[in-house]
């Protein structure tokens, strides 16, 4: 539908709507007049009723659907209300005089028609306002989710893209390269351009991901353990070219990645492995304690050097 043949049709609606509206205020100005409204309410009475009917129609278009189930019962009770009017209006002739007059011949029929012109305006104060806060208080949905896109456009690009992710979206259809064109030597010599593959890229969200619950122990991967013994032989690959003095547990623990108490254990066996491997040292004897052939020859003195020599 153009625009303008939707001008032209809002136009003719507000030209119709206009022309009822003015028929209805004749016989619902009347019936406010026969019920003891001044001039000046009479006058605006119409505007209670029709004008509280307009109002609720647009609320039903605006409203979500809770809020928008009353809006129209709103407009069902007030177009009702109306019509009654208008029809009391028409089989009274006296109330065409603008005066005051019986609704009814019947006394329970111009009560209750009494009560019900006289509730509108007070019903009109009550649901006017209601629909009105609802409608201010309305956030309108957007017209899609945030989520709802990225997931279309990833799936788009799924489809679009080729069988392997890793291939570059825009492939030469023939591998074999184009001979090069005879270079004319009175133009200058531009270098090529290297042209990087454009890859697909998936869509990103904004949103933060939100969590998938705690990983089953299933799908859990245990933390590898080691014995005693391959704990020994990496403290003692680890601590091979330390002294002694800077064999110390907290080293050891920082080396090998354990515990304490496994590197307090680890630090007693590496001094005792290395107490154990050193040879011990030999104490050297008293020469008293010797016999007389380990001590050897008597040295020789001066007495016995002059005997010789005489």
């Amino acid at each position: 539908m153009s625009r303008w043949a939707k001008f032209w049709m809002v136009a003719g609606l507000l030209a119709v709507v206009g022309m009822a509206f003015r028929v209805s205020w004749n016989a619902l100005r009347d019936v406010a007049t026969a019920i003891g409204a001044d001039a000046d309410a009479a006058f605006v009475y119409p505007l209670v009723v029709d004008g509280l009917m307009a109002l609720a129609l647009v609320a039903a278009l605006v409203l979500p659907q809770a809020d928008r189930k009353f809006a129209l019962r709103v407009l069902a009770g007030y177009t009702a209300a109306s019509l009654v009017l208008n029809y009391v209006h028409g089989l009274v002739p006296t109330l065409h005089t603008a005066g005051r007059a019986r609704l009814a011949d019947w006394a329970p029929a111009h009560w209750a028609l009494v009560l019900l012109a006289s509730s509108l305006p007070v019903g009109s104060i009550f649901f006017g306002s209601d629909l009105v806060a609802k409608v201010l208080h309305h956030k309108p949905e957007p017209a899609e989710n945030t989520q709802t896109i990225v997931n279309r456009s990833g799936s788009e690009l799924r489809e679009q893209a080729d069988p392997d992710p890793t291939e570059s979206v825009y492939q030469s259809p023939d591998p074999t390269p184009a001979p090069a064109p005879t270079a004319d030597p009175t133009l200058p010599v531009v270098e090529a351009v290297p042209v990087r593959p454009v890859r697909a890229v998936a869509a990103v969200t904004s949103r933060p991901r939100r969590a998938t619950g705690t990983v089953p122990q299933s799908a859990r991967t245990g933390r590898p353990t080691r014995t005693p013994e391959q704990l020994l032989a990496e403290a003692r690959t680890a601590t091979t070219d330390w002294p002694d003095d800077q064999l110390t547990a907290e080293r050891i623990r920082a080396a090998v990645r354990t515990s304490a108490d496994r590197a307090r254990t680890l630090r007693d066996a590496l001094k005792a492995e290395r107490a154990a491997g050193r040879p011990g040292l030999h104490a050297v004897p008293d020469t008293d304690d010797l016999p007389a052939a380990a001590k050897g020859p008597a040295p020789e003195t001066g007495e016995g050097n002059e005997e010789q020599a005489s």
